[in-house]
């Protein structure tokens, strides 16, 4: 009943609002300001430019100043679900640059529920109110920007549920990631949300960090290839991009996160060709109309308050004219953190400054309103400063057609777009595809329906669902678990049996890492459960690693083994004498280096969207064979890190008898690992011409065959070397990439194209160039299996 009268409520407010203002609606023109004209602003016709400046003439100081902060949405800061009387003395009464994840459910916030996020088609209704009130209850009418988060899926209840961003991209599908973004966009637009925050393109150099598996991986040239695809995606659908986090974001201080992260330790020439370059990159090729400012410093100047970061590098070399948002309590931290604003007052002036455009933070708009505007009337920031701060605010909007069509046109499509079923085939590809066979000793994998009989899964993930719901994706979901999978794979042909055999950790954790503690007397019998049901199955299919409270936002580890006393298990299993397959559930990379030793089948599934578990059990019995490759480097031991790609001439080490003695070298798996059930092999490498002039490019092509017995995918990826450089360059460079699908025996040439700024370095005058000199193209499964190389030379 409640949910009845809200929608009712929600139709008769739409209702009485267009019978009193439908006077300023004309035909192809709203005469926002209601001033009976057509001004230049409100003039579809008119260009982009005239009518920013028009409008922003027309703009008093509090108009001017309401468009530089976000309202988060209900359950947030709103604490109103439509709009009320009450709104007129609120300080949005002169409108606001954009409205956050409103009306959205958000996973984990009870205070977010709403009856108007589900049907679909309510809340597009729903989000039309809120418009209309901003369009006609404002004086200028200015429309706002609806914001939603969406790097695992859209933000939204019962949204198309994609897998943490390190699992998309183990995909190494540039393609399936343009469609996820399409995904993405088109449900964004169709609820109501003009602006998603995605993709992430930090990368993921210590494994430590909490958000790593929020990234694509640890390489900028494979981050940028699917960054510019998520973010053409998005934007195909009209809806904006904004990315995330500019700048230096993902590698504080050890790997430690949440309020203590600054001090990232990057040499200048390393922020450039690693940390800048995706951003670059992505604005220069998607033309994203959005950026995110990140908290932390570099150098000591922190992001946001940086004029050269926001203005010089981002807006002047980069090219970017959208406009910047703040990530949480980036402007605060100039006052409360980092110390370099006496007041917050002061932090306000020094972002505006820097080129924020828009203040975004779970606190009122008006603590930074309200300063703001003390600011430009003491004279201490100039209203030319606020007028362009503004114009990267109502450009976007112009350019997202708010100004033309403020609502959503048809909010009844809503229901069709996010009907349920709608995208499950995309769904299953890319949990398919996100799968990587670490390890495969003996051809265990894939198991034969006909030959195994019993079969035991167990492990405290087996039977787990909540990795697949994160804050920052769809909420409400029917999560397919691994064992639900197998279960529903198998059906009455192969007997499944269960057991859980012990927690996600034990009570002392994360300490129990630095102090070992005795076994429990629940602990000792949960493990014995599992061991005597694994004696008495065929293969035993164990489902570890972390779940979503031991990993994400906030949550950097100082360890990377196992949590809790899943090691231990994971031995008990193995003495039974039985086959071992481990099955990983996780969000970076772990040090499972007893089980690469004797655990013969491992399967990497990261966090996999909710029919992760339908996919792991196809894999796991052939019908699906995995052909993703990793995205990140396992370290062996945290004593390592950094351990990564790309790295530097002698960084890494594989070791000698002599540098043995003290230290453990070598990767447990590299980057780009990824195993195949059928085999590839690489021939006949040709590069035209084999001479070029610096400004030409280069064609690489190689022949890649399956000579295995099974169809398989294979990720063909292409490394440069410049032999001598004026400065020190990586050892190898990715700078191509495909994945094919080859059936047995079937044959395909791979052709790749080396631009000028694939084979730029920053040399000593800090001048990107290519210069003239050998260079080694090399190609192969994986940055450490190469199987084909040539020399070609830029003169």
């Amino acid at each position: 009943m409640r949910t009845i009268i809200m929608a009712a409520a929600c139709c008769l407010i739409a209702q009485l609002a267009n019978a009193q203002y439908k006077s300023i609606y004309h035909d192809g023109w709203i005469d926002f300001n209601k001033n009976g004209i057509k001004d230049i602003f409100e003039d579809p016709a008119q260009p982009v430019d005239r009518r920013i400046a028009d409008l922003l003439g027309q703009m008093t100081l509090e108009e001017k100043t309401c468009q530089t902060a976000t309202l988060y949405g209900y359950g947030r800061v709103l604490k109103d679900s439509l709009p009320t009387p009450g709104w007129k003395n609120e300080i949005w009464k002169d409108g606001i640059a954009n409205i956050d994840e409103d009306l959205n459910s958000v996973a984990g916030n009870t205070a977010a529920q709403t009856s108007l996020s589900y049907p679909f088609s309510r809340h597009a209704e729903a989000i039309n109110t809120v418009q209309h009130w901003f369009v006609e209850q404002t004086r200028l009418g200015i429309p706002v920007d609806f914001t939603n988060e969406g790097i695992h899926g859209l933000n939204h209840d019962r949204a198309t549920s994609l897998p943490a961003p390190i699992a998309i991209g183990s995909t190494w599908d540039p393609a399936l990631v343009r469609e996820a973004g399409e995904i993405v966009g088109r449900e964004a637009k169709a609820l109501g949300y003009t602006n998603v925050y995605a993709p992430i393109l930090d990368l993921a150099r210590d494994p430590r960090w909490g958000r790593t598996l929020e990234c694509y991986g640890e390489d900028p040239f494979l981050v940028a290839e699917l960054g510019k695809q998520m973010t053409l995606g998005i934007q195909d659908q009209s809806v904006a991009s904004t990315l995330k986090h500019y700048a230096v974001y993902s590698v504080p201080k050890g790997g430690r996160d949440g309020s203590v992260r600054t001090d990232p330790h990057v040499a200048p020439r390393e922020l450039y060709q690693l940390y800048l370059y995706a951003f670059r990159r992505v604005i220069q090729e998607a033309h994203p109309m959005g950026v995110m400012s990140s908290y932390n410093d570099w150098d000591g100047v922190p992001i946001t308050g940086s004029y050269y970061f926001l203005t010089e590098l981002l807006r002047e070399k980069f090219g970017f004219d959208g406009y910047v948002v703040s990530d949480s309590d980036a402007v605060e931290y100039l006052f409360t953190k980092h110390h370099v604003a006496a007041t917050y007052k002061d932090a306000v002036r020094q972002v505006m400054e820097a080129g924020l455009n828009v203040r975004t933070n779970f606190t009122p708009p008006k603590t930074f309103i309200e300063p703001l505007r003390e600011l430009v009337r003491d004279g201490d920031l100039s209203i030319h400063t606020l007028d362009k701060r503004v114009a990267d605010v109502l450009r976007v909007k112009f350019r997202l057609g708010l100004f033309d069509q403020p609502y959503v046109k048809d909010p009844k499509k809503a229901d069709e777009v996010l009907a349920p079923g709608r995208t499950q085939d995309f769904m299953l590809k890319m949990a398919r595809e996100s799968l990587i066979l670490l390890k495969n000793d003996s051809n265990l994998l894939p198991l034969d329906k006909q030959k195994v009989r019993r079969i035991l899964i167990t492990g405290p993930l087996a039977k787990e669902t909540a990795y697949a719901i994160s804050r920052y994706g769809p909420s409400h979901l029917s999560v397919t678990s691994v064992e639900e999978g197998l279960r529903n794979y198998l059906g009455n042909t192969v007997t499944l049996d269960y057991a859980k055999g012990c927690e996600m950790v034990d009570s002392a954790w994360p300490e129990s890492e630095l102090i070992p503690t005795p076994l429990t007397a629940a602990e000792q019998t949960g493990i014995e459960e599992a061991v005597g049901k694994a004696r008495n199955a065929d293969v035993i299919i164990a489902v570890l690693g972390e779940d979503e409270k031991r990993v994400g936002e906030g949550m950097s580890r100082t360890g990377l083994d196992l949590p809790g006393r899943q090691q231990q298990f994971l031995q008990a299993l193995y003495a039974t004498g039985r086959p071992v397959i481990l099955v990983l559930i996780n969000g970076q990379p772990l040090t499972i280096n007893w089980a690469n030793r004797y655990i013969p089948a491992i399967l990497e599934a990261w966090f996999p969207n909710s029919l992760g578990g339908q996919a792991i059990a196809e894999t796991l019995f052939g019908d699906n064979n995995p052909g993703g490759k990793l995205s990140i480097t396992f370290p062996k031991t945290t004593g390592q890190i950094e351990w990564n790609f790309p790295y530097k001439p002698g960084s890494q080490p594989t070791g000698n008898k002599r540098e043995n003695r003290t230290s453990v070298f070598g990767p447990l798996y590299p980057f780009g690992h990824g195993l195949s059930f059928t085999t590839f092999s690489y021939t006949n490498l040709t590069i035209t011409p084999e001479t070029q002039h610096p400004q030409g490019d280069i064609t690489v092509s190689v022949d890649v065959t399956n000579t295995g017995n099974r169809k398989g995918d294979e990720v063909v990826q292409l490394y440069i070397n410049d032999e001598v450089s004026s400065v020190t360059v990586y050892e190898q460079q990715l700078r191509g990439f495909l994945r094919i699908t080859l059936a047995p025996g079937e044959k395909r040439t791979v052709q790749f194209t080396l631009r000028p700024d694939d084979l730029s370095l920053l040399d000593k005058d800090n001048v990107w160039r290519v210069e003239p000199g050998k260079f080694q193209a090399m190609i192969g499964s994986s940055s450490a299996d190469i199987r084909v190389k040539k020399e070609f030379e830029i003169r």
